[in-house]
């Protein structure tokens, strides 16, 4: 897996790509967690999520936001990190023009992140949420979410309970034309610890049944002239 290095807005990024060998294969994008509390693109969820993806045939990128390893740059609250993460799939679209799909799969703080980079590129067609923090960070820019996804966190997280996941949920299975995949895994908490396996078994299951065309959202009732 190549250790890579290329232009953000705040200075040099660090990263990790592996191509796939198909030139129009889809793209897949690992944001990690929280930068000043630990998160790294080395964390090992997030190392995971980089190799469920690659196993299926998908060109995959996870690197670490500014200010963490060797990426240059300070913490910047979510707004650089948003750029960032922009940044990393402009450079890897840029190697990969026959590329036509995305899916970005982020975790904690990444999660975060990763929303908000769906809202801004219609070529994401999938996502996973994973621990996200809807009592933390404000998610009402998902207004509509344009994708389908998945959401998946412990009903033991303590830093995202439950019940305010389950909000943000019930929220975007309101909308139209997308089908929002929700699951709970018992006793697991913020950090997945001894479930790691369990989360990642979701994971894959839910993928590989994107990419064999189940989970398709109902099509919208036609007008009748």
């Amino acid at each position: 897996m190549p250790e890579v290095i290329f232009n953000g807005p705040a200075g040099r990024l660090e990263g990790r790509y592996q191509p796939s060998k198909e030139k129009s294969a889809p793209i897949a994008i690992i944001l990690h967690p929280h930068p000043q509390f630990g998160g790294t693109m080395n964390n090992p969820i997030v190392y995971q999520l980089f190799y469920m993806f690659q196993k299926r045939g998908f060109t995959t990128l996870r690197f670490n936001f500014r200010s963490i390893g060797r990426s240059q740059g300070e913490f910047d609250h979510g707004a650089g990190e948003l750029s960032d993460a922009a940044s990393a799939l402009d450079w890897v679209q840029s190697l990969h023009p026959d590329s036509k799909s995305c899916w970005v799969a982020g975790y904690s703080f990444g999660a975060w992140i990763g929303m908000q980079l769906l809202m801004r590129r219609p070529e994401i067609e999938g996502f996973m949420s994973i621990a996200p923090q809807p009592n933390i960070y404000d998610f009402s820019f998902l207004a509509p979410c344009p994708s389908s996804g998945l959401i998946i966190h412990g009903d033991a997280d303590k830093v995202a309970p439950e019940k305010d996941v389950q909000g943000l949920v019930d929220k975007l299975k309101t909308q139209k034309g997308i089908l929002i995949t929700h699951k709970t895994i018992p006793g697991a908490n913020h950090f997945f610890n001894g479930q790691v396996e369990t989360l990642m078994s979701e994971c894959e299951d839910y993928l590989d049944r994107r990419l064999d065309g189940d989970l398709v959202p109902e099509p919208a009732a036609k007008r009748i002239r």
